[in-house]
């Protein structure tokens, strides 16, 4: 199971103030946990990932094992504390301004 931290306000749109826990099949990557998020919960299509591109929305960061993976490939394996249960996929609204 694969454990998914969601912002705040992603967690009242689907109704869940805990962490997600989600089946995701192999290879687990940040591309198929997005996938299996927006399968499971289909009112984040377009909050997370553009609906047409698939590509991380503006100030939408991802997280694991204290890195920041937001710039990495989203089918680069996550880390093996992810794939294991052991450690959370993060999903962080970042924020801006002066």
């Amino acid at each position: 199971m694969i454990r998914v931290v969601l912002p705040a306000h992603l967690k009242t749109l689907i109704g869940q103030h805990h962490e997600v826990t989600l089946e995701v099949g192999a290879p687990v990557t940040q591309r198929s946990v997005l996938d299996a998020l927006e399968a499971r919960y289909p009112v984040l299509k377009g909050t997370i990932r553009d609906p047409r591109t698939l590509r991380r929305r503006p100030f939408v960061r991802f997280f694991a094992c204290e890195m920041d993976l937001s710039h990495e490939s989203p089918d680069d394996p996550l880390p093996d504390e992810v794939r294991g249960g052991a450690e959370p996929f993060f999903v962080v609204g970042a924020m801006a301004g002066g």
